[in-house]
């Protein structure tokens, strides 16, 4: 269903014989994933993701990934209208990095950061952020779009490991979605997994124990909670209400698991 690059048209590492003189103006729509139809999710944004968003789980280099479902044809996603703003409460930090994103060296342990240079926002007439200051030193913008991305990198090793526990305690299965389609009719969505809620209760008290402790009970039963999403895909697709719009942020100014708008506490 969804791989790392998919909304990625140009990446290219950030250089300083390169982008040295460049300027980042990030925009505020999310026209860039408008025929996108699912992505990667991490595992630290379930809780928030579950309020409008189907997450499933896909086959993904050799192993599973969760991924929020957005949309219900190929290439179309549901949650980004026609003026490109998200409608929706929760936006995934996969597209809330771009046009960051970070390339591994074949062994995994090395990560350099890149850009979509067919991002329009870049540009060398100085509007935005800049790369690097005059001294050819990062600036303060970098730093933070290096922490966001390297806190991403984090949640997407602690996922994967999350993952790989499923697939040992054998708690995934393949599940069908049926979607009512505008014009009338049904269509049935396929190729992706979900836990079967009965092995999870036959897992040994031991296990079921371990899995409370670690919060990984809690994110299974967030992730069957969210399956009911695909009734407001279904309704979204017939042209039925939305939540309102969310401005895409700077991913300088991100964190992974806060992609909408959150009250703040009183203290």
């Amino acid at each position: 269903m969804a791989t790392q690059l998919l909304i990625y048209r140009n990446v290219q590492p950030i250089t300083r014989d390169k982008h040295g003189e460049l300027s980042l103006k990030v925009g505020k729509d999310f026209g860039f994933a408008g025929k996108v139809n699912s992505v990667p999710l991490m595992a630290a944004e379930f809780p928030a993701a579950a309020s409008d968003l189907p997450i499933v789980f896909t086959d993904a280099e050799g192993s599973v990934l969760p991924v929020a479902v957005l949309g219900v044809e190929q290439d179309a996603n549901l949650m980004v209208d026609a003026e490109g703003q998200w409608r929706g409460e929760y936006v995934p930090a996969f597209l809330r990095r771009y046009p960051f994103v970070f390339a591994s060296s074949e062994d995994g342990k090395t990560f350099t950061l890149c850009i979509d240079e067919e991002y329009e926002g870049l540009n060398s007439e100085g509007r935005g952020e800049r790369f690097f200051d005059s001294d050819g030193e990062q600036t303060q913008y970098m730093g933070k779009v290096l922490e966001f991305l390297q806190d991403y990198q984090a949640h997407f090793q602690r996922t994967r490991a999350f993952c790989n526990r499923l697939a040992e305690l054998d708690l995934l299965e393949a599940v069908e979605a049926q979607i009512s389609l505008p014009e009338g009719g049904k269509r049935t969505l396929t190729g992706f997994k979900a836990v079967n809620r009965q092995k999870l209760k036959a897992l040994p008290e031991e296990t079921l124990k371990e899995m409370l402790a670690s919060d990984e009970l809690e994110l299974l039963y967030v992730h069957l909670q969210s399956m009911r999403n695909f009734n407001r895909l279904s309704r979204l697709a017939r042209g039925g209400s939305r939540v309102g719009a969310l401005a895409k942020g700077d991913p300088a100014e991100e964190s992974v698991s806060n992609g909408g708008d959150e009250e703040k506490p009183v203290h």
